[in-house]
């Protein structure tokens, strides 16, 4: 049963083929929508007035984690406390910010609008897609045992509300050391899911998250290891397969990325030193 005030779910009309038979009957659908997100920042020099910098596909809920982990994984602010005021709008979101010195908008240029399946597509230039990690680093030499790992599919699974109604979304989870579930999102994005992911713990005061797990339900992307990076994160998992891109980026960000994870398998391609096999 879906709540009324449900927004990331709609019900429509389908019909349903099986071998020789079809069927009309309702279906549950995961939501698509515009968010444009846009800042203020009067004591900038110059002063930013209503500025949009993204127009991005995605799944409604939880818009002010993603405004927040979209700001910060674009290096626009390195703190939730940057952010004084929120006017929140089905879809838009205007940030006023307290502390805008430096920064330099013609690096987030786009040509067009942000989709659900691309956070670097439109970027103005190649070097604009390459941001630059602000966060120290951090050696986070743990280790965690290689069967945790095979645990946390299923964990994934039953938390995962949207998919699990509709089966066409994407997840974001972060799990402590132990394997303890700590927040999820869900979006139609991938890179949509994991910005509200790190919204959410930036505004929950939980950077660095440099001793903590990330798993992502589909493959994974160079930018979802950029933004990874960019968050602090050493450790992160994915039901997919990684690209070579992203494998180069976990080398170079001293990330451990784990691919193709199930219940019974998994394949590790970079920082095994993490991992007691």
């Amino acid at each position: 049963m879906i709540k009324e005030n449900e927004k990331s779910i709609v019900v429509k009309n389908i019909t349903k083929v099986n071998g020789e038979k079809s069927e009309e009957c309702l279906d549950n659908v995961a939501v698509e929508e515009p968010l444009e997100i846009s800042i203020s920042a009067l004591r900038a020099s110059p002063p930013i007035a209503n500025k949009s910098i993204s127009i991005t596909m995605r799944t409604p809920g939880n818009d002010e984690d993603l405004a927040t982990g979209f700001l910060f994984t674009e290096g626009i602010i390195v703190s939730a406390d940057q952010i004084t005021t929120t006017k929140s709008e089905s879809n838009s979101i205007l940030f006023q910010l307290n502390d805008a010195e430096g920064l330099d908008l013609s690096k987030l240029e786009r040509h067009f609008y942000t989709s659900s399946s691309c956070g670097v597509c439109g970027k103005a230039s190649i070097e604009a897609i390459k941001t630059v990690c602000r966060l120290p680093p951090s050696p986070s030499e743990f280790q965690i045992n290689k069967s945790l790992i095979l645990s946390l599919p299923s964990i994934l699974m039953q938390q995962q509300r949207i998919f699990n109604n509709t089966g066409g979304i994407h997840a974001a989870a972060l799990f402590d050391l132990s394997g303890k579930l700590l927040a999820l999102r869900e979006d139609v994005g991938r890179h949509n899911a994991l910005d509200k992911l790190i919204g959410h713990s930036l505004r929950q005061g939980q950077f660095p998250l440099g001793e903590h797990l990330l798993f992502l339900s589909g493959r994974a992307s160079f930018e979802l290891i950029q933004k990874a990076a960019m968050a602090g994160i050493h450790f992160i998992m994915a039901v997919g397969a990684p690209s070579s891109l992203a494998i180069e980026m976990a080398q170079e960000h001293n990330i451990t990325l784990v691919g193709f994870v199930s219940n019974s398998r998994y394949n590790i391609y970079t920082g095994v030193q993490r991992i007691k096999i």
